[in-house]
């Protein structure tokens, strides 16, 4: 008799949770989906950058100023700082490069845009998130004064894929401009590149859907390690491995918007965006791999981990020092060695281009590392401008310059208050 009361009992308890499921699967709202992905929300609405600098107090007890440094510019990807012969006169007095992503590259000097567009550059295809992306200097430019940028390339009339250029900077325009690499069709996704220590070239690929990241032999979702010339290097970590690209120096990621050399290491580290959450920091190991698709900390878009049964480790995967869930789509990545904004020193700097799938979020990241560089802490700075932040840079007069990835696009310029 009593183990009939029990076997009621549990009937009823197991009858009213799953009612209450499903009440409350109910009572969830219905989101559009296209194909597999939600269709994102219209977001926080974009307001104009202000016309006059804007003063911040953060976390450190920096107090900052923020200045639109120039503007004008049409979803600008990346800059670099070109070598002024004269030290700098005051804070913004510097002249960069800046790739735009519909395939300009554009020069601004002491925070004026030149109207015209450098001249030299090869054709360019514009597709989605991609077109002209990185640009980065030699390091031995005031010899050579190389250029290098990362660009989409057409192939055929369909097809396009990931290659790296170089040219000679005239002072106005590059000349003599070649490739160096060109990926297989298909290879695409944001190119960043950074220079080593030794002289090394290193170039992300994306890695988007399937296992392609995982495969050896294939060139999408990797680190690829290059000589200056687009050669490759002998001591790459699979030269001479059967069924090994040796271009391939780390693989396993998925989308690498970042890429960063540490001022005191040397070591590379990179970020790169998860599906909805799992955005990572990772310090490249020669060879290792970073687990995407198989390991992630993201969900996929429709709901479901990315993970199955959300395993986030394996044994021969390599784990990110830092990672965000929600996602901030990280970008650009910079370490602050600077003086004029003392409590940042040694800081790491990441882009975010909107946080947990919501337009109108994004911001800059600022991360605090102890001596072994393990995180201790993070803030999260300019939320108020609603902007894209697409690169993060440290000028050569000491202070921070962004870009935003917008329709009129801007640099902006951090710098301490007074």
């Amino acid at each position: 008799m009593r183990m009939m009361r029990l076997l009621s009992i549990t009937v009823s308890c197991t009858a009213a949770i799953v009612a209450l499921l499903s009440t409350a699967g109910a009572a969830q709202q219905k989101v559009p989906f296209r194909g597999d992905t939600p269709i994102a929300p219209s977001g926080i609405p974009k307001i104009p950058l202000p016309d006059q600098p804007v003063v911040y107090d953060t976390a450190e007890g920096q107090r900052i100023r923020v200045v639109v440094h120039a503007s004008g510019l049409s979803h600008p990807w990346s800059l670099a700082f070109l070598p002024d012969p004269s030290p700098p006169l005051g804070a913004g007095s510097v002249t960069m490069l800046v790739t735009e992503r519909d395939g300009r590259l554009r020069v601004i000097r002491n925070g004026v845009l030149d109207p015209k567009p450098v001249e030299g550059l090869p054709v360019i295809r514009r597709a989605g998130l991609v077109g002209l992306m990185d640009v980065v200097l030699h390091p031995q430019f005031a010899a050579n004064s190389f250029v290098y940028f990362s660009y989409a390339k057409p192939l055929s009339e369909k097809e396009s894929a990931t290659a790296i250029a170089r040219g000679k900077w005239n002072g106005t325009a590059l000349t003599d401009v070649r490739d160096v690499f060109v990926a297989p069709a298909g290879v695409g996704g944001g190119a960043r590149m950074a220079f080593g220590r030794d002289g090394t070239l290193y170039v992300t690929t994306g890695g988007g859907g399937g296992n392609g990241p995982q495969d050896p032999n294939g060139l999408g979702g990797k680190v690829l390690r290059l000589k200056d010339d687009g050669t490759i290097p002998s001591d790459n970590p699979f030269v001479g491995r059967s069924g090994h690209r040796p271009e391939i120096f780390t693989m396993g990621h998925r989308s690498s918007l970042g890429l960063a050399v540490h001022p005191g290491t040397g070591e590379v580290w990179q970020n790169e965006n998860g599906p909805n959450g799992g955005d990572e920091i990772n310090i490249l190991r020669p060879g290792a791999n970073y687990g995407w698709p198989i390991v992630s900390l993201g969900r996929v878009y429709s709901g479901p981990w990315q993970s199955p049964s959300a395993v986030f480790y394996r044994e021969g995967f390599e784990q990110p020092i830092v990672y965000w869930t929600p996602a901030i789509a990280v970008s650009g990545m910079a370490f602050y060695t600077g003086d004029r904004l003392p409590k940042w020193k040694g800081d790491v700097f990441v882009g975010s281009l909107r946080e947990g799938e919501i337009p109108g979020t994004g911001h800059l990241e600022r991360i605090l590392f102890n001596e072994k560089m393990e995180e201790l802490r993070r803030e999260s700075l300019l939320q108020p401008l609603r902007q894209r932040i697409r690169d993060v840079r440290q000028g050569p007069d000491g202070l921070l310059y962004l870009l935003t990835d917008e329709d009129n696009g801007a640099v902006l310029r951090i710098e301490p208050a007074q």
